[in-house]
C-alpha cells in the first residue's frame, strides 16, 4: 500500500499508484523476513511447536515449517503432499509455492496467518471458506489478501521506521506496551473488518483496492477513539470469534 492508501493484490512493491482494478506490478521485494524491526515483544509464532503437531519437522526451514503448520491448522484432515504443491491454491495462494507470494510482505505476514488460524479458528475458517454473507462470484484470494493486510498495517502504523510519524503509529505503540501480541490481534481484527467491508460494498475482485482503502480509514478512526487503551477496546474486536 502506498502513502495515499492504495493497495494491491500481489505482494510486490507497486511502482506507481494503481488504477482501480489493477492487481499488481512485480518489482523488488520490500520487507525483510525478520520480525526484529517491529521492536519489543514479538516472538516467532511458527517456532512455538505444539506437542500434538507431530507432522512438523525441524529439518525444514522456518518458513517451510510455518507453512506446514498453517496447512494442518487450516486442513487438519488433509495431507499436504509436498511443501510445493498445487494444493496451496485452495488456500488462496497464487501458485504452488506460497513463498513467492508472502516474501514481499515479509516472514511476519506468514506468522500473522498462523497466529490467526491458531488463536481465532472460527473467524479464520469463516474467512478461508467464505462462509459469511452473499459472496461475489469472483472472490479475493484468502492467503494473498492476508499478506496485503500485513503490508497495509506496517505502512499505516509506521512500523518501517524507528519512531512513528503518525498519530495512529504512536497510539499503536501504547497498545503494544499493554499487550505484546497487539499487532497479531490487530491483524486478525483487520482481516475480519476487511471482509465485513467487502460484503457491505458488494465487492468483487476488481474492487479489492477500494475495500482496503475503506478498511484502513475505519481502522484509523477506531484507533483514534478516546476510550481505546488496549487493542481489545477497538469496536471491531467484537467481530472476532474463537
Amino acid at each position: 500500500m502506498d502513502e495515499s492508501g492504495g493497495s494491491f493484490v500481489e505482494v510486490r512493491r507497486i511502482s506507481q499508484a494503481p488504477d482501480r482494478g489493477s492487481v499488481y506490478h512485480s518489482s523488488p521485494e520490500i520487507i525483510t523476513g525478520s520480525t526484529a524491526w517491529i521492536g519489543r515483544g514479538f516472538s516467532c509464532v511458527c517456532a512455538q511447536r505444539r506437542e500434538n503437531d507431530v507432522r512438523l519437522s525441524f529439518d525444514l526451514t522456518p518458513s517451510q515449517e510455518a507453512l506446514r503448520g498453517l496447512w494442518y491448522t487450516a486442513y487438519p484432515e488433509v495431507e499436504l503432499r509436498d511443501i510445493i504443491s498445487e494444493q496451496w491454491k485452495e488456500m488462496g495462494w497464487q501458485g504452488k509455492d506460497p513463498s513467492t507470494d508472502f516474501r514481499g510482505g515479509g516472514f511476519i505476514s506468514l506468522e500473522n496467518l498462523l497466529f490467526f488460524a491458531r488463536n481465532y479458528p472460527k473467524s479464520f475458517n469463516d474467512l478461508l471458506r467464505k462462509q459469511d454473507g452473499n459472496r461475489a462470484l469472483w472472490e479475493y484470494p484468502f492467503a494473498v489478501a492476508g499478506v496485503n493486510i500485513t503490508f497495509m498495517l506496517i505502512q499505516m502504523l509506521d512500523l518501517q521506521v524507528v519512531k512513528p510519524r503518525s498519530l495512529v503509529g504512536v497510539i499503536f505503540l501504547k497498545l503494544l506496551s499493554e499487550n505484546d501480541r497487539a499487532f497479531d490481534i490487530l491483524y486478525c481484527i483487520t482481516f475480519k473488518l476487511m471482509d465485513q467491508q467487502w460484503l457491505a460494498m458488494r465487492a468483487s475482485y476488481m474492487d479489492f483496492n477500494m475495500v482496503m482503502k475503506s478498511t484502513r480509514r475505519q481502522l484509523e478512526h477506531e484507533l483514534l477513539l478516546e476510550d481505546v487503551c488496549r487493542v481489545e477496546d477497538l469496536p471491531s474486536y467484537s467481530l472476532l470469534t474463537r
